[in-house]
């Protein structure tokens, strides 16, 4: 993107022209191939001006520029700003693949089919730029960030950070304060500073060379350096003014100043310029086939914009076929000089263009529109759902609340309110939001057919402001039965209240609440949803009905491949959750972890990712990435969903008691008890008893352990309806075991396999048997745990599989075979040292030094953790962060940080001094 050199030929910007040369020389820097940058200053400073001025210079060296401009009433129409970045090169799109084709065109609006899965939408786009830049060098720009739609953010974040190693520069501009998807999205980003006095004087005197000094004293005073308000101001300081400092008004209100004053420059156009200018203001694309369309196709655009283009309030990009404003304000100015008559036609003669585009049609018919209209209120419902099905749930919550205040009749107003409560409490995080809409909802309808969306809506909205769970059960299943006897599954509100209640039954740990649950799944005609169906029969009670569900497994993995939803992901992931089968879908759930950090607004999505990855981190022993995930569920909850906290305390819980860290895991879980019985929420008292047995396993505490244990499931059975029993059943036999309860740790085994426990999954099946060998006698001990240990895929299973190696090499070692046992112990050390388990490590040295092998004593914690010494050894082997990121499955910032903490404990402060660092270490061991 080279040719910031030419820039002094081509224009004069007064007070800018270093900001442009630093911006042109950014993107010519061969370390910043690929990266984006984010100007940042209040409104008037010059953004615009830089991205204009920044644009010609790039263009003359040959860079191509695809630019969107975020506008107001775009912000709520789905990829908005990604079709005003892609139109200039979507004839390109026939050179893609096919996958990548359908999904822009049917995002964009120019084909039909399913929702494409927002990843696929980005891994598209990002195959048309590169595609694009293969040709020449290419820059995005986009100008007023926060007014860009949520759904053309998300993707373009997304992009933006994976643009390196490409030909490909990313330019942003936003206002200073304003809040908005790129937040923290790893843009390099500069403040765009006022200009200094020289340069306002400068600028003063170009613009305005009659100006008298007082007067311009005064100005550059009252502009502080703001460059809009230095060339607009003195527009309206006419006569007298310009040569008597006395006579201006003692107090200068820039910002009404400059709104009125673009409005009287706007009310001088003709007639004609200013209807082309309001279709444009409400239309915001600019698209100048659809400003003609939408003008008469007779209409002269280009002849009635000439004089606005002159007076600068607008520029003309004939190449792309696009008109802009030069900045915000003349937008604001255009819409507010008009009258509501005008507005409305304008409205309306945009949605006949626009007819094609059912959804941007929607909102124009919807703005025109002066009293009820049930034919727009549906097509605006119809958007909605539309943008839903992409992942916009954000933009569905709008769409429908607008469809509520279009509605006639009270029953379809309540309706919409509800469903839009609904999505806003289950799927955005905003609590307040979506009770204010219930609120609203029953006011429309007091009596009305809105009670599923409704019902289950105040779920999540009383389980967020402490209410107690049977509350919430009640009037959810009331809702349910009121909707019967006979239940279509074809109701979309049936089938969400009935995911809802799953969740509150399984939360409430209590028996007797699944009943309706089950009674209505199974009344569901024709047949409930694949994942449905599988989370009736696996979740209520896995123990007695998993095995029969498993031939359903394959027909919900073929859904869960092919569903761009992010609700039926996660709720695939519950219902396969203690089937053991979340591991098969850990990518898919990183999509939404990832898709969540970028703002997607799904954060209920985003905190499901979270929970089910937490867990299976910890079984599979990727603690660090574990303690991270939690940490951030957590936030996530204490910015909106309270109620989730449990889930990620569970984990902390099981990481403190995994290594050893007594107090802080026996502090949490006690309080996660407290809570869980104030609140009615079984489950997490169930999820802090199996948690904490590991804490008192871990601490030797035998007698604790085994309270705990059987707090979850009697000994000799598993509980009816306490799911989590499963995951608790191996730290049961073995506190029974270690108290001297062999009989009640035989029981629990037989109970185990007499339902079928082994066959759920590997993992269950090796558990069982590791738990058989402990309590088996000698003879017959060593061949269980063996078997364990053969089961496939057990070395997965970490930190499991290690206590199993421990178990079996404690009992041969006190079997008087020393040698044999040595093995599995010395496995069994490796593996709980690289997890940190630090009181099963200590197990594991004891009982090796028993069976007369040296071991090195741990008198002092390590420098550094196994996975921090991991991570530094592969940087000073020359890995880049993703690099080491990629092979150990970790987020290269995950990596970033590793490595930012270590340099302080290995003394250094830059990666080249890793190499000398580790050495130094390693021989002081």
């Amino acid at each position: 993107m080279s040719g910031s050199e030419p820039w002094s030929r081509r224009s004069q910007i007064v007070g800018r022209i270093q900001d442009v040369q630093w911006v042109c020389e950014f993107f010519e820097d061969e370390s910043s191939r690929g990266r984006g940058l984010h100007v940042v200053g209040e409104a008037g400073v010059g953004k615009t001006t830089l991205l204009d001025a920044v644009t010609e210079v790039v263009r003359a060296s040959g860079t191509r520029v695809l630019r969107a401009d975020g506008v107001e009433f775009e912000a709520d129409i789905s990829f908005a700003g990604l079709h005003q970045i892609l139109m200039p090169v979507l004839d390109d799109v026939e050179h893609l693949p096919p996958e990548y084709r359908q999904a822009l065109l049917v995002a964009l609006g120019f084909g039909t089919g399913p929702a494409p899965d927002q990843l696929l939408l980005v891994n598209a786009t990002l195959a048309l730029l590169r595609q694009t830049a293969a040709e020449a060098p290419l820059l995005l720009i986009v100008d007023d960030l926060p007014w860009l739609d949520r759904a053309s953010a998300v993707v373009l974040k997304l992009v933006a950070r994976r643009l390196s190693d490409s030909q490909i520069g990313f330019l942003a501009a936003s206002r200073t304060g304003g809040e908005n998807m790129f937040d923290r999205s790893g843009l390099y980003e500069i403040d765009l500073a006022p200009l200094d006095d020289d340069s306002a004087h400068l600028l003063l005197a170009a613009r305005h060379p009659g100006l008298a000094a007082r007067v311009r004293a005064r100005v550059v005073a009252e502009a502080r350096g703001n460059p809009l308000a230095l060339m607009e101001l003195p527009e309206e300081l006419t006569g007298p003014q310009q040569t008597a400092q006395e006579e201006l008004p003692a107090v200068l209100p820039l910002s009404e100043r400059l709104r009125a004053l673009f409005v009287t420059r706007v009310t001088v156009l003709t007639e004609a310029a200013r209807r082309l200018l309001l279709l444009a203001a409400l239309d915001s694309t600019g698209d100048l086939g659809v400003l003609h369309h939408a003008a008469g196709q007779d209409t002269a655009i280009l002849t009635d914009l000439a004089t606005a283009e002159r007076e600068r309030l607008v520029r003309m990009d004939t190449a792309a076929r696009r008109l802009t404003f030069r900045h915000p304000l003349i937008r604001s100015a255009v819409v507010a000089a008009s009258t509501l008559a005008e507005r409305r036609a304008a409205h309306l003669a945009l949605a006949e263009a626009l007819a094609d585009r059912p959804e941007r049609q929607a909102w124009h018919l919807a703005e025109a529109a002066i009293k009820p209209d049930e034919q727009v209120a549906q097509l605006l419902q119809d958007a909605g759902h539309s943008a839903l099905r992409r992942g916009d749930a954000a933009g569905a919550v709008t769409a429908l609340t607008r469809a509520a205040d279009l509605s006639p009749s009270g029953g379809d107003r309540s309706r919409r309110l509800a469903e839009a409560a609904y999505l806003s409490a289950e799927a955005t995080g905003d609590i307040a939001g979506a009770s204010e809409l219930l609120r609203r909802a029953q006011h429309a309808d007091p009596v009305g057919g809105a009670a599923l969306y409704a019902a289950a809506a105040a779920v999540y909205v009383l389980v967020n402001t402490e209410a107690d769970l049977g509350t919430a059960h009640q009037l959810l299943v009331g809702a349910i039965e009121a909707a019967g006897p006979v239940y279509d599954v074809g109701d979309r509100a049936l089938v969400e209240a009935l995911h809802t209640l799953q969740l509150l039954c399984w939360w409430s740990g209590r028996e007797e609440l699944w009943a309706p649950f089950v009674e209505t799944v199974g009344r569901l005609k024709p047949a409930p949803p694949p994942v449905l169906a599988l989370a009736a029969r696996t979740f209520p009670d896995p123990a007695r009905t998993g095995v029969a569900a498993l031939p359903r497994l394959d027909e919900v993995r073929e859904v869960l491949r092919r569903t761009p939803d992010p609700a039926v992901l996660v709720r695939g992931a519950i219902a396969t959750a203690y089937l053991d089968r979340v591991g098969e879908l850990r990518d898919r759930l990183w999509e939404l972890v990832r898709l969540g950090r970028d703002g997607s607004g799904q954060v209920r999505r985003h905190l499901g990712a979270l929970t089910h990855l937490c867990m299976e981190d910890f079984l599979t022993g990727e603690w660090e990435e574990a303690q991270e995930l939690a940490d951030e569920g957590a936030a996530l909850c204490d910015a909106g969903y309270p109620f989730f906290a449990w889930y990620f305390q569970y984990n902390q819980v099981l990481l403190h008691g995994a290594r050893g860290e007594t107090e802080a895991g026996d502090a949490l879980a006690e309080r996660m008890v407290r809570w869980g019985t104030r609140r009615g929420v079984g489950t997490a008292a169930a999820f802090a008893h199996q948690a904490r047995t590991l804490v008192c396993l871990g601490g030797g505490d035998y007698e604790a352990a085994y309270r705990h244990a059987t707090a979850l499931t009697p000994a000799g059975s598993v509980a009816p309806y306490v799911a989590h029993a499963l995951w608790g059943a191996y730290d049961l036999v073995e506190a029974a075991v270690r108290t001297g309860r062999d009989t009640k740790a035989a029981a629990h085994v037989r109970a185990l396999r007499e339902l079928g426990i082994t066959r759920l999954s590997d993992r269950y099946a090796m558990l069982v048997s590791g738990a058989a060998g402990l309590c088996a006698p000698d003879e017959e001990a060593v061949a269980h745990f063996e078997h364990a240990l053969s089961v496939p895929g057990a070395d997965r299973w970490v930190f499991e599989s290690a206590r199993i190696r421990l178990a079996l090499g404690e009992r041969l070692r006190r079997t008087g075979a020393k040698g044999p046992a040595r093995e599995p112990l010395m496995a069994a050390l490796d593996a709980f040292s690289r997890l940190g388990a630090a009181p099963w490590a200590e197990r594991a040295r004891k009982e090796l030094r028993a069976a007369g092998q040296a071991t090195r004593p741990q008198t002092t914690p390590s420098l550094l953790t196994p996975q921090e010494l991991e991570i530094a050894h592969l940087a000073a082997s020359g890995l880049s962060n993703k690099q080491i990121g990629e092979r150990l499955h970790l987020s290269h910032r995950t990596v970033g940080a590793h490595l930012y903490k270590m340099y302080p404990k290995l003394g250094i402060t830059t990666r080249a001094a890793l190499r000398d660092a580790l050495t130094a270490l390693d021989g002081g061991a």
